[in-house]
């Protein structure tokens, strides 16, 4: 394995951005369907469609399905469902750019976190980081103070539990196989798509009919292709994702995640004609260069042995 990590960095360079290209593009979907089906119909149908593939992995030599220890992986497992919940319903109601800038605050909650809750030492280029990082998302979000939109922070709310997530895979589940952690996110996440899509069906509400609040639609036909589309790309581009990390060093790795800031936006300004203006590419920019900054700190400490 550590040969591979010394002499595959091009190969696994190659694989997380060809990875980040195909999540850029899929999320996207998620736009062309809304206007169909509901937010947790959508969920459920996909992980249906997951499971099998994902299994597929595992045969192929990926990695078992079984989890070693089953607390930590359901409570992973719960936290990054959270995450996705908030991140997808948010791609229904705003452009992918500004989706992604909250999601990716999450290296942020986790430097927090770790400072804050694990008591570790932060140094001087991660809190710049932070500073950078917080100040990209906040140009990509746009908040105004004078006409506040909650919904501007469902994407900063599945960082959050991304960033939890995060820390709980770092602590509780380094030993346990990616199929393993995989599997267990979807279906976790098909379960909530079920709960969600039972409740909104059957239970009597007066919220009107959106993504988020919608139950089941049987004429679902319209939306299958692209649900099709989600679930296979999504497959394929964690498989590729994991590959990644398998042959190239992680903190090196890490930091061609966010080229993903660039192929959703761009993807949907091509296909959909979302425009995102001058303010929000350099709040782009400057959450790609907390990221490159966070990465490369990461493989210097690790190197030295220094705080970062």
């Amino acid at each position: 394995m550590q040969a591979d990590t010394q002499t595959s960095p091009v190969l696994a360079a190659v694989l997380m951005v060809s990875s980040m290209a195909i999540i850029g593009v899929i999320d996207n979907v998620v736009i062309l369907l809304s206007d169909t089906i509901g937010l947790w119909q959508f969920h459920l149908s996909r992980a249906l469609l997951m499971l099998p593939l994902i299994a597929g992995l595992s045969l192929l030599g990926m990695g078992s399905l079984r989890p070693q220890r089953l607390g930590p992986v359901i409570l992973r497992s719960v936290l990054i469902t959270l995450a996705m919940l908030f991140y997808f319903a948010s791609l229904a109601l705003m452009p992918i750019a500004q989706a992604l800038a909250g999601l990716f605050t999450s290296p942020i909650f986790v430097l927090l976190i770790s400072a804050l809750a694990m008591g570790k030492r932060i140094g001087p280029w991660r809190i710049l980081a932070v500073v950078v990082g917080f100040s990209g998302a906040l140009c990509v979000l746009q908040l105004n103070p004078y006409d506040f939109d909650a919904k501007t922070l469902l994407p900063v709310a599945g960082g959050l539990f991304y960033a939890l997530s995060a820390v709980v895979t770092r602590s509780h589940c380094a030993q346990e196989s990616t199929v393993a952690l995989l599997a267990a996110m979807v279906t976790t996440l098909g379960l909530a798509g079920a709960i969600g899509l039972a409740v909104f069906s059957f239970v009597p509400h007066s919220f009107p009919d959106g993504f988020v609040t919608r139950g089941m639609v049987w004429q679902m036909q319209p939306a299958l292709l692209w649900i099709v589309i989600q679930a296979v790309g999504s497959t394929i581009a964690v498989f590729m994702l994991i590959k990644s990390y398998q042959i190239g060093e992680p903190s090196y790795v890490a930091v061609f995640e966010y080229s993903v800031m660039i192929f959703g936006p761009l993807f949907a300004w091509v296909a959909l004609g979302q425009t995102i203006g001058v303010m929000q590419i350099s709040g782009i920019g400057l959450i790609t260069a907390a990221g490159a900054l966070l990465g490369w700190r990461s493989k210097r400490a690790a190197a030295l042995g220094e705080t970062v």
